[in-house]
């Protein structure tokens, strides 16, 4: 058996598989190897096949061989000739088999308040650029081999000195380990758990259903749902979970936008440290701020504790793939191996990007712009809801993309939700995210990437949508 692969990208790519030890002649091995590719779409309509003798040398074939399995293929009409003496897959293809039925598309919808999205046309290309052209020019060679699973040093300072300085957080550059983005790092993080003995991990409840949830359950976790309120999460639940570890979202608590106390901050702090357990903080959306000041990281009261996780998937776009975890002394190690055997490390150059672009300011001004940006639609959003939906109480309103408002308990979540899809306006509620727990229905409006006008738009379709809720119920 032999085979012949040209170089990749160019007109001599081309594999060619032949077997001298059967007595099918070798040019109808070459015709059906490349008829096979054609029917198959690996050779698409307009691809420009090697030259006769390119693939014959590299075949080691006469070169009437391969001109006489050329002609047969343009004589069956999967082959044409142009002019040079250039072959190429012709435009029609009378053997390939028809194509399978289209299916209809599911229908545009008008208005999507789907949460979770960042507006990536604000992007700050230019900036960004100018700190990709500074690495490309300055950066030592070594940094492009392979590095330890921690990522590059430069991010690790660079990271530390904005977290401490904004977020509040006790970082040392030792202890970062940068993933690809939060569902990574939360993945990793698991893993490691579990070498450790890790049995039972608390989850908010409501929370996100895409990663943590997903992950533990995948690793053998036991999973329990904490109750959330206006303060965050029952604390006193948590201390009757006999947890390990709990995932929690302090600062904007996804999906409700409560905010944990300092009082119970405490107490989840002084839990961790009474069980020996592992705090994970995810810091998803803090920098978006509006109607109130700051709200610090619990990693920077327990170090020893807390695992912070952040994310530019929210700030700036989830297409970076770029997170960091500052990790507990006595489990970066490990998490860093997890690291390595997961991908043997992140982009180096998208790293040190960063890292320029935190340390020349960028990342502070990006973010100065955007949230003017974003209050403004979230103050459409409520504008339109006082309008048009007096009656729905919108939660979480300070900070962060998206707000919850819950609903009067004569409107069923999952009708509303039905309804407001048959005016092509899509919207989320909140019970599919709830572990265990019962609560009131609530509608989750993502507003990140949607113009004023749009907003009130949606917000007007769903008040049309209740109104033939309410009508059908009476």
């Amino acid at each position: 058996m032999g085979q012949f692969r040209t170089n990749s990208g160019s007109a001599e790519d081309l594999l060619i598989e032949l077997d001298r030890d059967t007595r099918v002649p070798l040019h109808r091995q070459i015709q059906a190897s490349i008829r096979a590719s054609i029917r198959a779409g690996r050779l698409r309509t307009g691809a420009s096949l090697p030259p006769t003798r390119t693939l014959a040398a590299g075949l080691g074939v006469s070169r009437g061989v391969v001109v006489e399995a050329y002609q047969q293929l343009v004589a069956e009409g999967y082959l044409a000739s142009r002019s040079g003496g250039y072959t190429h897959v012709a435009a029609s293809m009378p053997s390939a088999p028809s194509p399978p039925p289209s299916v209809a598309p599911p229908a545009v919808r008008r208005v999507d308040f789907g949460f979770g999205r960042t507006d990536v046309s604000q992007f700050p290309r230019a900036a960004w650029l100018r700190s990709v052209r500074t690495v490309l020019t300055t950066t030592p060679n070594d940094r492009l081999a392979y590095l330890d699973g921690r990522g590059v040093p430069e991010l690790h300072q660079a990271l530390c000195d904005y977290l401490n300085r904004v977020r509040g957080t006790s970082a040392d550059p030792a202890n970062v380990v940068i993933c690809n983005g939060y569902g990574q790092g939360i993945s990793l993080l698991i893993q490691v758990l579990v070498q450790h003995g890790a049995r039972r991990i608390a989850l908010e409840d409501p929370s996100s259903n895409d990663d943590a949830l997903l992950v533990a359950a995948a690793a053998g976790l036991e999973v329990t749902g904490i109750p959330v309120g206006p303060d965050g999460i029952d604390v006193a639940a948590l201390d009757r979970a006999d947890a390990d570890a709990v995932v929690l979202t302090p600062s904007h608590q996804w999906p409700t936008g409560a905010v944990l106390s300092a009082a119970a901050r405490a107490e989840v702090i002084g839990w961790a440290k009474r069980r020996g357990a592992i705090v994970v903080e995810d810091d998803y959306d803090a920098e978006y701020r509006y109607d109130r000041s700051p709200v610090g990281a619990m990693q920077g009261l327990a170090p020893d504790h807390v695992v912070y996780c952040g994310t530019a998937s929210k700030t700036l776009a989830p297409g970076l793939r770029l997170g960091w975890m500052i990790v507990p002394p006595h489990l970066v190690t490990d998490v860093a191996a997890a690291k390595v055997l997961a991908d043997r490390g992140s982009p180096v150059i998208d790293q040190l990007t960063f890292a320029d672009f935190l340390a020349r300011g960028e990342f502070d001004r990006h973010l100065r712009r955007m949230r003017p940006v974003y209050r403004r639609r979230r103050d459409a959003l409520l504008a339109a809801l006082r309008t048009h939906l007096p009656y729905l109480e919108p939660y979480g309103i300070a900070a962060g993309q998206h707000v919850v408002t819950w609903l009067p308990d004569d409107l069923d979540e999952a009708a509303v939700v039905a309804a407001a899809a048959k005016h092509r306006l899509g919207i989320h509620g909140v019970s599919p995210y709830r572990i265990s727990s019962t609560g009131r229905g609530g509608l989750i409006f993502g507003y990140a990437i949607l113009s004023e006008a749009v907003i009130a738009e949606g917000v007007k379709l769903l008040a049309t949508a209740i109104r033939e809720v309410r009508s059908q119920r009476d």
